[in-house]
């Protein structure tokens, strides 16, 4: 088990975390949570012995492997594919060894290794977990350097899963996921056979994927058995017992005392007085319930609400290039009040959408109708890097109202939540909760009619969150969101539409609904990637270039190296089977030499289909 005892750790002079103890039984799925900054990270780091405790010990059963998300996204010519197979060191040692071992006892002891650790079904395990993240086949087969930082942190996260450690360590790993595959992590998690610990603000993961909560708090450990709603529910008792028992206490210490000084002067009553200062000094007090109320989030009301409907989009057709459409034929209605959510995989064309409708893409072709005097609001998330690192909160809404008096603008940074000195702290030094606030504020300022949201709760912790959804249900006007955090979907979204294949489309059905479709069918998940605007570096290549499959020439060439490499595998096998007394000697490796070279076999026919088909396109192509 991970045993933590007695451990104190300190950053930059700041205690995080101060004689914390607590013990992770093997198996167990436990979600790590605590406010931002309370020491989350920071206690990977020590597990992880990146960073020593100050005292205490973090041990770990000697034989457990740990992994957690590379802090540096992949790179290199080397395709999706073989990033995440790499990742497991000791099958990618083994098939080395494999090439050059001619020792048949050394053959016969690799083979058997690799078909205890599911070597040969590897590749469909590592496509598996690619596709649940969101990557078609297609991509799987590119090198990694044609996609994006936060498609390449997919592929990281990818690597991560399969390799399957111990001690699963994951930091915020829905960051870089979408809604669909935010869904196939917390099924995957779920069911994860081995120890993990994740750290997360997402809150229906935490409910779905895990079966303990362990909080951090005051630099403090405490383990609870159960999902997320079960935590709260057992500190909201913990903390209501905590609050009698200190009240009885106080009222106790408060009698004691009073028994002290009246009797402490006379003789006859001298021991029994000292008796009860014996009983103070003894009384443990009971750590003081500190509350950390979320400041709340708000938007400011719009001065008039606008006639429905407020958009109207008429068979429209929107992209970024002339003739390369990422959505067509699109045809929808948002009224003064809405509540819409879009669903869909990245790529797809949520983003286009909601630039579309905000006016920051004009249609190929279509009408699109806008209500008189309309007001949008936009977030998004790339937005955080256009505030001025050195500019304050109080230097932004200045520039907003550059005639208002001190005291109004100090009172609308309140509002947003910068109260007092922190209006004037930089933006450079302010946590990506705050940066995300302030955003929010900033885009919100002049009382929008409709509000776009592109992923919000990035860097927002659970309550934040919940302070968010609450703004959203408060906010007289339209919101469109896409997010993955199904929290907030399900507290605010009344209509859900899907954007695939081009298209937009309203779905009938609930989240639940949903998530039955995106995991019954992860097939649904592939989209065409020429229109996945963050996947593909735009500067590498063209997109219909990016596009395009392997040509069938090189797809024979590389079957027929896999064909060679099979034949080898099995030649291998065949040597150590001939071995004259490997079945009575080790009748358990003999029998997983045979169903080795079963797998080898079938391994081998997959080869020999695509050379097949590969072949037969050549020549179609030359005769």
């Amino acid at each position: 088990m991970l045993s933590i005892s007695d451990i104190s750790i300190r950053l930059a002079g700041r205690l995080l975390i101060d004689h914390a103890t607590v013990q992770i039984i093997p198996g167990a799925r436990v979600g790590l949570v605590g406010r931002n900054g309370t020491g989350k990270s920071t206690l990977f780091r020590a597990i992880r012995g990146e960073l020593a405790c100050e005292n205490g010990t973090i041990a770990i059963p000697p034989r457990w492997r740990v992994g957690s998300l590379a802090q540096e996204a992949p790179d290199g010519p080397h395709s999706l594919v073989e990033i995440v197979l790499r990742a497991d060191l000791e099958r990618d040692a083994l098939l080395r060894e494999a090439d050059s071992a001619s020792d048949p006892h050394r053959i016969a002891e690799i083979q058997t290794r690799l078909a205890d650790i599911g070597a040969h079904s590897a590749p469909a395990r590592a496509a598996a977990i690619l596709s649940g993240l969101g990557f078609s086949a297609a991509d799987q087969a590119r090198p990694v350097a044609e996609f994006s930082g936060g498609w390449r942190m997919r592929v990281a996260l990818a690597a991560t899963l399969f390799a399957a450690p111990d001690l699963l360590l994951l930091d915020e790993p829905t960051n870089y996921l979408d809604l669909e595959g935010t869904l196939w992590l917390e099924d995957h998690l779920a069911h994860y056979p081995r120890t993990v610990i994740v750290i997360s603000h997402d809150r229906e993961l935490l409910e779905s994927s895990v079966d303990q909560i362990l909080h951090l708090e005051a630099g403090k450990l405490t383990l609870y058995r159960g999902s997320y709603s079960s935590f709260e529910e057992q500190r909201a008792t913990r903390a209501m017992l905590d609050a009698k028992h200190a009240k009885r206490q106080e009222a106790e210490r408060k009698r004691l005392q009073a028994f002290v000084d009246r009797f402490k002067a006379k003789a006859s009553k001298a021991r029994q007085a000292q008796s009860r200062v014996k009983m103070l000094e003894r009384m443990q007090p009971v750590a003081a319930l500190v509350t950390q109320d979320v400041r709340e989030i708000s938007f400011p009301a719009p001065e008039k609400l606008l006639s429905p409907p407020i958009v109207a989009v008429d068979n429209v057709s929107v992209g970024y290039e002339p003739g390369q459409a990422v959505l067509s034929r699109v045809t929808l209605r948002i009224d003064d009040d809405d509540r819409i959510a879009l669903l869909g995989a990245n790529g797809n064309g949520k983003s286009t959408l909601v630039k579309l409708l905000a006016g920051r893409l004009k249609p190929f072709s279509g009408a699109i109708t806008r209500a008189e005097k309309l007001s949008i609001a936009y977030f998004a998330q790339h937005q955080l890097d256009e505030l001025n690192e050195e500019a304050s909160t109080y230097d932004h809404l200045r520039k907003l109202m550059p005639e208002a008096p001190e005291s109004k603008v100090r009172g609308r940074a309140g509002a947003i939540g910068f109260s007092g000195k922190a209006a004037e702290t930089p933006v450079k030094s302010l946590s990506g909760g705050e940066k995300a606030r302030l955003l929010l504020g900033l885009a919100t300022f002049f009382g929008p009619n409709m509000i776009i949201l592109d992923e919000p709760t990035n860097h927002l912790d659970i309550d934040s969150r919940a302070a968010l959804a609450e703004a959203i249900n408060e906010f007289p006007g339209a919101v469109i969101m896409v997010s993955h955090d199904r929290y907030l979907i399900e507290a605010c979204a009344v209509r859900l539409w899907i954007v695939a294949d081009h298209v937009v489309t309203n779905f009938d059905g609930d989240l639940d609904d949903y998530r039955r479709l995106v995991l019954s069918s992860p097939g649904a998940r592939d989209a065409p990637r020429e229109s996945r605007e963050r996947n593909v570096v735009a500067q590498t290549a063209p997109r219909a270039k990016v596009a395009r499959k392997k040509p069938p020439r090189q797809r024979v060439a590389e079957a027929e190296a896999e064909i060679e490499r099979i034949n080898g595998i099995i030649a291998k096998i065949d040597t150590a089977l001939a071995l004259p007394d490997i079945f009575s000697r080790d009748p358990r490796q003999a029998a997983q030499l045979t169903q080795a070279r079963a797998n080898a076999a079938t391994a081998l026919e997959r080869a020999e289909e695509v050379w097949l088909e590969a072949s037969t396109q050549v020549d179609e192509a030359a005769g």
